[in-house]
């Protein structure tokens, strides 16, 4: 609709709000997906023109239009509209989501071009004597103009002066006329100073064929949703490349999602050999340049090939082919924050909206992925071997509760060896059976890699009171604070907070102060003092905080550098080391024992996936998984390799009472940093609900979380469970008409959540 000043638009902003903003523009209305930047009470934001608007009173004009042509184009804007309604969040929270964070900040300003000095040959000299005459004693000069030439005439200052030449050689080549030094335009890329690791290569087996060509068939079909349900090492990412190879030779473009970009460089890498300068990386830990440049290249056609972690579900290719959703049930694909979207239920949709191929490619599916599979939404591909003839490792288990008599270590280490040289001290029974500490050591006699699991970081999991029995907890958390001895503080690992050790209880002040619980940095201690001469690296959040420490660890591995590497569940994810022939899980029972019904299904998933890496060359594998609950069927299903025995024992679990797959769920958090605010808030959701009508819908609760307090603020949650319509409807309602009151309530809204804590 028109005004007397030019033309009215309705906005979507990025906050919280569940309606849209008319604005005055002085100009057309510009299409949908076009940034604007506009006023908002006293702020200016960025936000998108839906459409056009209608006069209210009180209209505020537009700042300015941010884009020449939409930032995101039709077909990512029906997605946003879509996920904006399935997930129940506001359009302008989802269009935040899908841009490069710059491009959504009104006080930034896009990326200015990066630009660096190159140096180019200027006049070419044909034969050795004219090289001989103009260099004549000159000889770092003729040493750099020959690398130029040989580089193909071309190279980057910077790359020239590392190779040790000065700038002084540089600038005699200049004045002889010989090279010029210009600044060039360059796009900013993550991988541009890290080669390209050569991996061998196979040609297809018999069963990639197979699955392949079903592909191949269904690209001709108009796309469709399958899940790839291939044993560790059964070969699935050459399944990816080959796909992609086929798309990309048709025009094509495609997506592919590793979860943790950080963790799967090998799977990275394998892409980067395949497509070279085609590939583009998306995920949250590059630069604001370098994510802005890999966001350009792939909607300008300069890339055709994003690869990265959940976010990349949204990366701007024009002719989509193809999307990949690499170990398909990781819970890293699921957002925490507003909006709490699914990424691989987004690249679903996201497929069969464009008629795309989408493969869902994992060795433990999750459920809803494989009762997908059994209705027939997805079909089931599988690849039931590893390639190359290799075969599953074998697995044994060690019961904890039963412990053999304990050495005391020092006098371990007094016992004299056969040399006079000192035993090391036996590692104690609670973190390295016997079995597997025997098992360590053949490795390291045979010069073979050992991987041991514990999913729990720091030193010490909390800090005990011998005399009243008090733990220490986080101030604003109700959960114990764990010791990082290295760094001498008492840190919450779900707000940050940190402090001192204490030295005296802060309950009734006695100082038989005691830690207690196992951490990887206590287990690194006690490998490096039972293990002399084993080199150890531990692969934790505390060791990986650099943009390249996940890479750099894992090339000491493969470049056999490492004898043993500890780390947490990040170990799990997609390592391929042949010579890694051990695996050890020292504590399998960390996340059996939670309060939310997926507990089970990710312990099993994270025992089968740290088990595949064992015995993926020529060498066998051997997994020893230590735990006090030897008989749970988790750890059977997990032992036998057995993950349809797992699935239908769990699916059966979920019966009664009813829990997904069998049907849908949301979760409606209220908290407040009052603890009686937040549970009158959730009493009078329950209320609310209650009163209405809930047809399909079951409303559990209020109740307070399983984590009751974090980051200072006390936290109750309703559950909603019951056919998809019902709940989507349902949250809808909440979202329009319920009214949380009382001391800074919020509401969030959670459909289909992955944790309950």
């Amino acid at each position: 609709m028109s005004s007397r000043d030019g033309s009215i638009v309705e906005v979507a902003l990025p906050l919280p709000m569940r309606r849209a903003f008319n604005y005055r523009l002085d100009g057309p209305v510009p299409p949908a997906g076009t940034r604007v930047r506009v006023p908002f009470r006293n702020r200016t934001v960025v936000g998108w023109v839906v459409g056009p608007g209608s006069e209210v009173p009180g209209l505020r004009d537009v700042v300015s239009v941010l884009d020449r042509e939409p930032s995101v184009g039709t077909e990512l804007w029906q997605l946003a509209q879509w996920i904006a309604k399935y997930y129940v969040v506001p359009l302008g929270v989802v269009l935040r989501a899908m841009l490069p964070a710059r491009m959504a900040n009104p006080a930034a300003r896009e990326p200015a071009p990066a630009r660096r000095a190159v140096v180019r040959v200027a006049r070419p000299v044909g034969t050795l004597e004219e090289l001989d005459r103009i260099f004549g004693r000159a000889r770092r000069q003729r040493e750099a103009y020959e690398q130029l030439v040989g580089a193909g005439g071309s190279q980057a200052l910077a790359a020239l002066l590392e190779g040790g030449f000065s700038r002084g050689v540089v600038g005699g080549l200049e004045k002889k006329g010989l090279v010029r030094v210009a600044k060039e335009v360059f796009v900013r890329d993550p991988f541009r100073d890290r080669a390209v690791e050569a991996e061998p290569t196979h040609a297809p087996t018999t069963a990639q064929r197979r699955v392949l060509a079903r592909l191949d068939a269904a690209r001709g079909e108009g796309g469709g949703a399958f899940l790839l349900h291939g044993v560790t090492g059964s070969g699935k990412t050459l399944v990816y490349i080959e796909l992609i190879r086929r798309v990309l030779a048709q025009g094509g473009d495609a997506v592919v999602l590793v979860p943790e970009i950080a963790l799967t460089p090998q799977t990275v890498n394998r892409f980067r050999q395949a497509f070279g300068d085609l590939v583009a990386l998306l995920h949250s830990g590059l630069s604001d340049g370098e994510r802005h440049d890999a966001w350009r290249q792939l909607r300008s056609g300069g890339k055709r090939i994003a690869v990265g972690a959940r976010s990349a579900v949204f990366a701007p290719v024009s002719a989509l082919g193809a999307i990949v959703v690499d170990e398909e049930h990781d819970g890293s694909y699921k957002q925490s924050e507003a909006p709490r979207y699914g990424a691989r239920d987004v690249a679903v949709v996201r497929a069969r909206r464009t008629g795309a191929v989408c493969v869902l490619g994992s060795a433990t599916p999750s459920l809803e992925s494989w009762m997908n599979a059994r209705s027939g939404k997805y079909v089931l591909l599988e690849l039931p071997d590893r390639v190359g003839g290799g075969v599953l490792p074998g697995v044994r288990v060690v019961d904890l509760r039963v412990r053999p008599p304990e050495e005391p270590p020092a006098a371990a280490g007094r016992r004299p060896a056969p040399d006079g040289a000192p035993v090391p001290p036996q590692p104690p029974v609670r973190i390295l059976s016997p079995l597997l500490a025997d098992a360590v050591r053949q490795r390291l006699s045979r010069r073979e890699q050992t991987i041991l699991l514990l999913n729990r970081r720091g030193y010490a999991t909390f800090a005990l009171c011998e005399c009243c029995g008090a733990v220490g907890e986080c101030v604003d958390c109700s959960v114990s604070m764990t010791l990082h001895r290295a760094r001498r503080r008492m840190i919450c690992h779900h707000c940050g907070h940190t402090e001192d050790p204490p030295s005296r209880c802060p309950r009734c002040g006695s100082r038989e102060m005691t830690y207690r619980g196992l951490g990887t940095e206590q287990v690194e201690r006690v490998l490096v003092e039972s293990f002399p001469g084993g080199r150890v690296a531990r692969m934790d959040v505390d060791t990986t905080r650099g943009k390249w420490s996940h890479r750099d660890i894992l090339e000491r591995v493969r470049k056999g550098e490492v004898d043993i590497l500890l780390g947490t569940q990040m170990i799990a994810k997609g390592l391929d080391f042949p010579r890694v022939t051990l695996v050890g899980v020292i504590n399998a029972d960390t996340g059996l024992h939670l309060p939310d019904f997926r507990s089970c299904e990710r312990t099993f998933q994270l025992l089968s996936q740290v088990a595949g890496r064992a015995g993926r060359g020529s060498l066998p594998g051997e997994v020893v998984i230590q735990t006090y609950v030897p008989d749970h069927y988790v750890v059977r299903a997990a032992v036998a390799h057995d993950y349809r025995g797992f699935v239908e024992r769990e699916l059966g679990a979920r019966t009664d009472p009813p829990y997904p797959p069998h049907l849908r769920m949301a979760r409606i958090l209220l908290s407040s940093p009052v603890q009686a605010d937040a549970m009158a808030a959730a009493e009078s959701l329950g209320e609310w609900l209650r009163e209405r009508s809930t047809r399909g819908v079951e409303v559990l609760g209020p109740a307070p979380a399983p984590i009751e307090r974090l980051h200072a603020r006390f936290r109750w949650h309703v559950l909603l469970r019951g056919s998809a319509p019902g709940v989507g409807r349902t949250l809808r309602a909440v979202a329009g008409g319920f009214t949380a009151r009382g001391s800074d309530v919020r509401v969030s809204l959670d459909r289909d959540p992955l944790h309950l804590m």
